[in-house]
């Protein structure tokens, strides 16, 4: 039983030793790029290095190795485990009584403190510091562009509707339209050519309006040119600033996606990001499967021949899952099963890797 202890303990400390070490090894090397890659925007924009330091690198930092921390378990598995198969310490352990099930168990409670450790960071911690991250972008990169959206057709409250054709940067809305129910009939149409924000009065301000009520059978119909009115929207609802998802802790999240969903907006991006929030540290233990099944016999090709597998395998699943996320998005794939099918395919690879492996 003791030797068991001895064994888990070396194999958690190489695995988790591996992985933090990779993650130190490819962040410098994507910050290197980052900096080479915004250097002429740093400086041509004359933006304080504090600022760049603080609010940008020391977030971005976090935040790449977050999420690309599936792809650092696979190399960490691969590599160390490589190594010890080679040196014959993979035989010498099965040949001292121990099961490939039973060592198993160190890889897997190794993959799950990665596991709980992304998801509190990715869930709650790393969105504040996006947060910070965004922020420094819009402010000095992107310069507070925003997308603004067309075509709005949304529920602002239950049995309340509106439509504008656009909504521009001025917080004007163009070809406004409003539409009220009661027990699924319409009791009221408002249409007009614009619709302004007042941010001083923070009301909203209808512009050249015709305006139908409908009562017990009969139609009122009534114009002018101007009317000042509180409506249950604000033009922040209109304005997705980039990455604004990615700011959102997971409670907060939810709530947008409720609040989305009521407005009739298109919240598929933000439900992937939900799924993903839950799907990412779950691929921890497909990938270590995968990985110690291919790395813990030996092959002709040694080490490479590892390292080329396992890299092709962990590409190909962030692939299958970029082209799953593209077909939720401009398809009619719902979200939970194009974040969730690249999960379960590879966790059928890695159930048949280990069943190869363990004979």
């Amino acid at each position: 039983m003791k030797h068991y202890k001895i064994i888990d303990f070396y194999i958690t400390r190489k695995f988790l030793g591996t992985f933090f070490y990779s993650i130190a090894l490819i962040i410098s090397i994507a910050t290197v790029f980052d900096i080479s890659e915004n250097l002429d925007e740093f400086i041509s924009k004359d933006i304080p290095t504090n600022d760049i330091v603080f609010d940008y690198y020391l977030n971005f930092i976090p935040y790449f190795a977050n999420l690309f921390s599936g792809l650092f378990t696979f190399i960490a598995v691969i590599y160390f485990t490589s190594k010890m198969a080679y040196n014959s310490e993979i035989i010498a352990i099965l040949s001292s009584g121990v099961s490939y099930r039973r060592l198993m168990r160190p890889y897997m409670v190794s993959a799950a403190i990665i596991a709980i450790f992304t998801f509190v960071m990715g869930n709650y911690i790393i969105p504040e510091a996006n947060e910070v991250r965004v922020n420094f972008r819009n402010k000095y990169i992107n310069q507070g562009r925003v997308q603004t959206e067309r075509n709005i057709h949304r529920q602002i409250e239950p049995g309340v509707y509106i439509y504008m054709y656009a909504f521009t940067n001025g917080a004007i809305g163009q070809k406004f339209t409003l539409e009220k129910f009661e027990n699924g009939q319409l009791v009221e149409k408002l249409t007009a050519d614009n619709i302004r924000w007042d941010a001083e009065k923070e009301r909203w301000i209808i512009n050249t309006y015709w305006k139908r009520t409908f009562h017990d059978g009969y139609e009122t119909i009534t114009n002018g040119y101007q009317l000042d009115t509180t409506l249950n929207m604000t033009p922040a609802e209109f304005k997705m600033e980039l990455d604004l998802m990615e700011t959102l802790t997971t409670p907060e999240l939810n709530a947008e996606l409720e609040s989305m969903k009521m407005r009739g907006v298109n919240y598929v991006s933000y439900a992937i990001e939900k799924h993903k929030r839950f799907a990412g540290p779950f691929s921890a233990f497909i990938l270590t499967i995968i990985g110690v099944s291919l790395a813990s016999r030996k092959i002709k090709g040694g080490l490479g021949l590892h390292l080329g597998l396992g890299l092709l395998l962990s590409f190909s699943y962030i692939l299958f899952q970029q082209i799953a996320v593209v077909f939720s998005i401009n398809g009619n794939m719902p979200p939970v099963i194009a974040v969730w099918i690249p999960n379960l395919l590879y966790a059928i690879i890695a159930l048949f890797l280990y069943k190869w492996a363990a004979r």
